[in-house]
């Protein structure tokens, strides 16, 4: 088991053709270790991106993972007012980034919105800075032993426009302006019976793409780059 403390490392791979980031985090009352690998796609460019846990019938277990500044409500480009950003890190509210996550979680900030602010931010033992490459996430879920759950990924990429998802297709809206494309929602169950370790997720659907609720969209028809931001995703059991 995981120890219940703030606990973060970083490591390089050598010998590899990109390195790979070691992230470790420590979800209360975690009962079974896991390991999440993330390999990029050739479209990943800085995403933010959130793991947690469901069971079966969709609920909420936990959150394993997000990254720095969707954790904590701030962002490398700060918001002066909405729509305006300054170029350097502050606070700024973007529903968009990671909705389905952000509503699973359920927590609501004072402004009304799901996604982590200052005041609900996301403990510092389940995030990091946002990886820059490759990485594995160790880390561990509170779910009993011996019942099947889901583990799932959210990912998104700012300003992430195509052809469909165009700078105009919400004129007006702030919110969908910094995301564009929405972001993808990946998924898979775990047996902890059966004699598998490994298990690769896959994308089931796209959240709302202002952020305005927590709906799973599963055509995925008109997402192009937004599906090439990982390569492979595998959960690992320990």
């Amino acid at each position: 088991m995981l120890p219940l403390v703030i606990f973060m490392s970083c490591a390089l791979q050598r010998g590899m053709e990109t390195e790979t980031i070691v992230i470790r985090t420590s979800p209360e009352n975690a009962v079974r270790e896991l390991e999440i690998e993330f390999q990029k796609g050739k479209a990943f460019n800085h995403p933010s991106f959130a793991v947690w846990t469901e069971d079966l019938e969709g609920n909420y277990i936990e959150t394993l993972y997000v990254t720095g500044y969707v954790a904590k409500g701030r962002f490398g480009f700060g918001e002066i007012e909405p729509g305006k950003w300054k170029n350097e890190p502050g606070a700024a509210r973007r529903p968009a980034t990671l909705p389905y996550w952000a509503h699973k979680r359920n927590i609501q900030a004072p402004d009304g919105l799901f996604i982590p602010s200052p005041e609900t931010e996301v403990p510092d033992a389940l995030t990091s800075a946002t990886p820059r490459s490759n990485f594995r996430l160790e880390t561990a879920t509170s779910y009993s032993q011996g019942k099947k759950f889901s583990v799932l990924l959210e990912i998104n990429q700012a300003w992430d426009a195509n052809e469909f998802w165009t700078n105009n297709k919400f004129e007006g809206d702030i919110n969908y302006f910094g995301s564009l494309q929405p972001a993808l929602v990946y998924a898979v169950t775990v047996d902890p019976t059966d004699s598998t370790t490994e298990y690769h997720l896959n994308p089931i659907g796209h959240s709302h793409p202002t952020g305005a609720n927590g709906v799973l969209f599963t055509d995925l028809t008109t997402l192009s780059t937004a599906k090439e931001i990982a390569h492979k995703i595998i959960v690992r059991l320990k």
